[in-house]
């Protein structure tokens, strides 16, 4: 039988809060293929996550297919926002829910990561992070700096983090980004330059597997994933609707789940894609391959004149 085998591996997955988004499945898939498992949070979720953690909260979702829980050896607090703290404006550094967790930065990560692991000690590097602070404006009406913040979060970010923790990175790694189908068509509603971000994150994930190949020997891929209505989807404020318009009309016509975007993920960090590299690969039930709407849910709203 030809199996996932992640034994030995050591994986980094950033964009983890809870048990409900894709990061969360995809540190669980790799951890079923014998990875271990750090992640990084984002600081104002931190202590929330942690003491979920520590309650037991989150023991259901952690189970594995063999009764083992899902362990994180390393929760690490990140702002992808900031690749060093001179970046931090002073009301982030003193709000109370950054300014007692050290370096919060994309470089204080790399930092601590290399301290509690040293050098050649990373094998892949889960990228789950977007954040649009005016998603729900339309693009017309995006500010300049809802616009930029969008793809420093959302793109740039994988940018800084692999140049940063590359060089930790043993040879044949891998590393894997989300993306979304906004950024090659238009989604009215998904706004606020987050189209934008993924059409750059996509880019840059061509660009970075050419050029971390070359210099780090490992693979660069990204998963264009159907919505999810997960907690930090909630967002977009219709992903619900764009849930139901999926089901209608994608050629599976069924919900996506997080679990089958995670293993497409554990697919893409293992050695049977050794040969996959600079590619967008949808799990989305087909629908990227639709050019007409074969059905409408009840009472769609008019995406049109969103603000």
């Amino acid at each position: 039988m030809l199996n996932i085998d992640l034994r030995g591996k050591r994986a980094l997955v950033a964009g983890v809060s809870d048990d409900n988004g894709f990061g969360f499945a995809i540190a669980k898939a790799l951890a079923e293929a014998g990875a271990t498992i750090s992640v990084a949070t984002w600081p104002p979720a931190l202590n929330i996550f942690r003491n979920m953690l520590e309650r037991g909260k989150l023991d259901e979702a952690r189970t594995l297919s063999d009764g083992a829980k899902l362990e994180f050896e390393h929760v690490y607090p990140l702002d992808a926002a900031y690749d060093i703290m001179a970046d931090v404006p002073a009301d982030v550094r003193e709000n109370k829910r950054y300014k007692d967790i050290g370096d919060f930065s994309i470089e204080g990560l790399a930092r601590q990561y290399q301290a509690d692991y040293g050098e050649q000690s990373l094998d892949i590097l889960v990228h789950s992070l977007a954040n649009g602070p005016e998603v729900k404006k339309q693009l017309l009406d995006t500010s300049r700096a809802g616009y930029l913040t969008a793809l420093s979060v959302s793109s740039y970010s994988l940018v800084s983090m692999l140049s940063r923790l590359g060089p930790l990175m043993r040879r044949e790694g891998a590393v894997v980004s989300l993306s979304y189908l906004a950024g090659q068509r238009v989604i009215p509603g998904y706004g606020g330059g987050m189209s934008t971000a993924k059409g750059a994150l996509e880019s840059d994930t061509r660009t970075l597997a050419f050029e971390a190949g070359r210099r780090f020997g490992v693979r660069v891929n990204t998963i264009s994933a159907g919505p999810m209505a997960s907690r930090a989807a909630s967002a977009i404020g219709i992903v619900e609707t764009l849930v139901d318009y999926y089901k209608l009309n994608s050629p599976l016509p069924e919900v996506l789940t997080a679990t089958e975007v995670a293993y497409a993920a554990a697919f893409l960090c293992s050695p049977l894609s050794s040969g996959i590299t600079g590619s967008t690969t949808y799990v989305d039930k087909g629908y990227n391959a639709m050019g007409m709407a074969v059905a409408m849910p009840p009472d769609f709203p008019d995406l049109t004149s969103r603000t």
